[in-house]
């Protein structure tokens, strides 16, 4: 028996007795860690739920609302599309500058439970082990729907990354050890939630062969897409003349993205004796203050959306990203979408992203500096580095992605039924 999924009728068929058979496209309900703040598993997720509404496919999205003082429990339904935004308690616990974990939120368990019997979804897919990825696998469980599972942050990292301060103050190398055995010891307890899914998902090829080998599971690539309309060269507001080297950066400003080596990279450019840098950051974290108080030239321009995010992308020279925990880097693909190259480490997705000298720079902490001042001298290269990136970006869609999503979905639901024949 095997499945093919028909892109653009949704008719999926299986292969029985020499015959195909219809299927209907399965009806997925979707369990996101963020759907309302401003991070790559959000953005993600609303594209996610816009790509089912534009093909008519049965979807529901169970999501906390955006801060714990919403109003109520909100329950929406638009044609083959249901949404159920539930309110986090005042007791939520917050995690980052817009992310939160809601330790009441198994008060909603009842509505959750309603709206999951009137939808009879095939498929249950969470994203991780939030308030909302442990309903979702307790729900699976409970009305025996298969469970799928997107890894889309690598959360061992970032626990690790959070115990810096306290590393920092242990003498010798008992401070890494420490940071390494949180890692390893976080990396399990995660491995282990996720192994409870019939079917995985992750955002680059890494990350797949690490979760097939450790759960013994079927991971697909769930990658991410950019709207080329939106994030386009054409949204450039500053003029040719205008000889300043803008540096952009976007995303969270926290430890885990590393955005301490943006104040490394200006120095070490100094004393290089580049002039006319000027870094442009988009995004807000714990680390503002600190940057703000070192980086010599730079403005803040806060969180952006829209259009005004896609002039911010268009108006960079370069995006400089220096992440190693992102697993996948949906703002180096919206810049390379705007014509902006991209600077970005060798650990995690980003580097999937980015090819090494035609779109951008995959070099180490060490190297980001040089590479600057290699394009800040030779700005015809700069401008090829750009073209290459905009014409990389165009062959990258929300519906390939989903696409090859569902294709997946079909494989599981044909698994089921032969397990059950």
């Amino acid at each position: 028996m095997s499945v093919a999924g028909c892109w653009g009728s949704w008719k999926y068929q299986r292969v029985e007795s020499g015959k195909l058979i219809p299927m209907e496209p399965p009806r997925i309900a979707y369990f996101p860690d963020s759907f309302h703040e401003v991070n790559g598993v959000a953005h993600t997720s609303r594209n996610f739920q816009a790509y089912a509404e534009r093909h008519g496919l049965p979807f529901l999205c169970v999501r906390a609302s955006a801060g714990p003082h919403t109003a109520r429990q909100v329950a929406a339904q638009v044609g083959e599309l249901r949404t159920l935004d539930l309110r986090r308690s005042p007791l939520a616990v917050r995690m980052e500058k817009d992310l939160q974990f809601d330790p009441l939120f198994w008060r909603h368990g009842e509505e959750i439970s309603r709206q999951l019997l009137a939808f009879q979804p095939d498929i249950i897919h969470i994203t991780g082990p939030s308030e909302l990825g442990i309903f979702g696998a307790y729900f699976a469980w409970k009305h025996g729907v298969r469970l799928a599972a997107s890894w889309h942050t690598n959360l061992h990292e970032y626990s690790a990354r959070r115990l810096a301060w306290l590393s920092r103050m242990m003498p010798g190398d008992s401070g890494s050890r420490m940071e390494e055995g949180v890692e390893a010891v976080s990396l399990a307890a995660i491995v282990r939630f996720y192994s409870l899914a019939k079917v995985l998902f992750a955002p680059n090829e890494e990350l797949c062969a690490m979760l097939e080998r450790r759960t013994g599971k079927p991971c697909h690539l769930m990658q991410r897409g950019v709207d080329t309309q939106l994030f386009s060269p054409t949204r450039r507001t500053r003029s040719d003349a205008d000889q300043t080297l803008v540096l952009g950066y976007v995303g969270r400003l926290s430890i885990e993205k590393n955005v301490a080596l943006l104040i490394r990279i200006e120095r070490e450019l100094e004393a290089l004796g580049v002039a006319g840098i000027r870094f442009n950051i988009i995004g807000h974290g714990d680390e503002e203050e600190e940057l703000r108080r070192e980086l010599h030239a730079a403005h803040f321009a806060g969180v952006l959306r829209g259009e005004p995010l896609a002039a911010g992308y268009a108006d960079m020279d370069v995006l400089v990203f220096p992440s190693h925990t992102d697993t996948f880097g949906n703002v180096v693909l919206e810049a390379l979408a705007s014509g902006v190259p991209a600077l970005v480490t060798p650990d995690g997705g980003p580097k999937f992203i980015v090819r090494d000298g035609e779109t951008g720079f995959v070099v180490p902490d060490e190297g980001f500096a040089q590479a600057i001042a290699t394009l800040a001298a030779d700005r015809s290269r700069l401008k090829r580095m750009g073209q290459a990136a905009r014409a990389y970006a165009l062959g990258c869609s929300w519906d390939a992605v989903f696409s090859r999503v569902y294709q997946a979905y079909g494989f599981a639901r044909v698994a089921a039924l032969a397990e059950a024949s």
